[in-house]
């Protein structure tokens, strides 16, 4: 991420997401900034924060993406919480701190994975001796061989050219599928009596001491010698990764590149005309203990202290039936830059349904080329489904890009029923297939409400 210009990060993003170029321009100039921060003398860099950003527009147009992509392609820890899950202290509920905590643990499993790949080789080589001692338990190589003088031959020899011979055929693949018995570490039972709202951190806490307290079970199970080797080289992993170091990284990675995505903040926004009351009473509450967070805190997780002053907010909300000022000042202070996400229409149904690599047509490919069966999408059929979304979108509720999830199950719905019975045929999804198929449902306005 760090040679990556800010064009270049845009350009990445647009290989998955359709449109919104003011919004991934926004949150490419943000993470170059990280990168900016980094460059300048320490004495100043503290004092730089992070701008994060509040963005606006309908479901379905991509904000989750654009942030979710972008934290894939910074390697850097990402968290997307739903602020309709968080409650006011008092309140039965979990609280804004909980968010920090899961993104730290995600970035200790992140550091973690990065760091086993490091040690994988020589983690490799530990699994390939002890699946060696599996298959020849009478070897011990690494006993000093001794001479006698009555036997000049060295004792474990034969043993050793035994296990040569047995490491060769590994290698080969010859004994992938021979049955070994291995000794697995047995999960302990959870702790089930803190799992109600709000107390998940603490049940987390204690299930950490009784696994401290009471020593792991060990099981003995069959299987593969592959399954076996998999087994052995996350055990070395483990092994070979210092855990205290694992932690300190994954701390400062989080504190200095963490990004935390708030979806559906306009649902916490308070309603004027009830005077803050009613069933919405917690929802004022929520932004005021969300303010600390955002500004800048200190969270207490099982890692240690983590501040928050660096961390990357990205709120996002539809603001359908509230807008932006109806957030406490305060909040709306700590998002200063905002995008406005377009509603999508036919030209970007369009593209999305033939430019991305993960387009829904290439998944209905690969679903039902398994069964044997062949589709193709010739351009009428997509600017009919472009053109079908477009009109559903405009008579019912815009749900913006996944509108073409219903349209194209709808379609392809009875294809996907029959397919077993229809290996080796070749179906065409032409205009004129794709009107006959959602003609009924489109036409009548009621019906599309609940069926499109």
């Amino acid at each position: 991420m760090n040679t990556l210009t800010p064009r270049e990060i845009v350009s990445e993003l647009d290989r998955y997401i359709v449109g919104q170029n003011p919004a991934k321009r926004m949150v490419a100039i943000a993470m170059r900034n990280r990168w900016r921060r980094k460059q300048v003398d320490p004495a100043l860099r503290d004092e730089i924060a992070p701008k994060n950003i509040l963005m606006i527009g309908p479901m379905g147009v991509g904000k989750t993406e654009i942030a979710r992509r972008l934290a894939k392609l910074a390697g850097c820890p990402f968290h997307k919480v739903e602020a309709t899950k968080f409650t006011e202290v008092g309140y039965v509920g979990r609280d804004v701190e909980s968010m920090v905590r899961d993104l730290m643990e995600i970035g200790v499993r992140l550091t973690r994975d990065e760091e086993a790949v490091k040690v994988r080789v020589v983690a490799e080589k530990a699994a390939e001796e002890r699946l060696l001692d599996l298959l020849l338990p009478t070897s011990a190589p690494q006993v000093p061989q001794t001479f006698y003088a009555d036997n000049p031959t060295p004792q474990g020899s034969e043993d050793s050219s035994t296990r040569e011979k047995l490491r060769s055929l590994w290698r080969k693949g010859a004994l992938d599928d021979k049955q070994v018995e291995l000794d697995v570490t047995v999960a302990q039972p959870g702790v089930e009596m803190f799992a109600m709202p709000g107390m998940e951190d603490l049940g987390n806490q204690f299930k950490d001491i009784f696994s401290k307290a009471f020593p792991q079970r060990k099981k003995t199970r069959k299987m593969t010698v592959r399954q076996a080797y998999d087994i052995l080289i996350v055990e070395e992993s483990e092994k070979l990764v210092d855990m205290d170091k694992v932690a300190e990284a994954a701390k400062e990675r989080v504190e200095q590149t963490g990004i935390l995505f708030i979806d559906e903040i306009d649902k916490i926004c308070g309603r004027s005309a009830q005077g803050g009351h009613g069933p919405d009473v917690s929802r004022e509450g929520v932004q005021r203990d969300l303010l600390p967070v955002v500004e800048g805190c200190v969270v207490n997780t099982k890692y240690g202290m983590v501040r928050t002053d660096h961390i990357l907010f990205i709120a996002a909300g539809a603001f359908h039936f509230s807008k932006p000022s109806d957030l406490v000042p305060e909040l709306q202070g700590r998002f200063p830059l905002r995008v406005e996400l377009s509603a999508l229409g036919r030209e970007e149904f369009l593209r999305i349904l033939t430019e991305p690599q993960n387009a829904l047509t290439t998944q209905y490919k690969a679903l039902l080329a398994t069964e044997g069966l062949t589709l193709e999408f010739p351009m009428d059929g997509l600017e009919e489904m472009a053109g079908q979304a477009e009109k559903v979108n405009a008579e019912t509720e815009n749900i913006g890009a996944r509108r073409l999830y219903t349209i194209m199950e709808k379609i392809v719905q009875d294809l996907s029923f029959d397919a077993p019975e229809r290996s080796g045929e070749t179906v065409v999804i032409d205009r004129a297939y794709v009107q006959d198929k959602v003609k009924d449902v489109a036409d009548d306005r009621d019906l599309s409400r609940y069926i499109l």
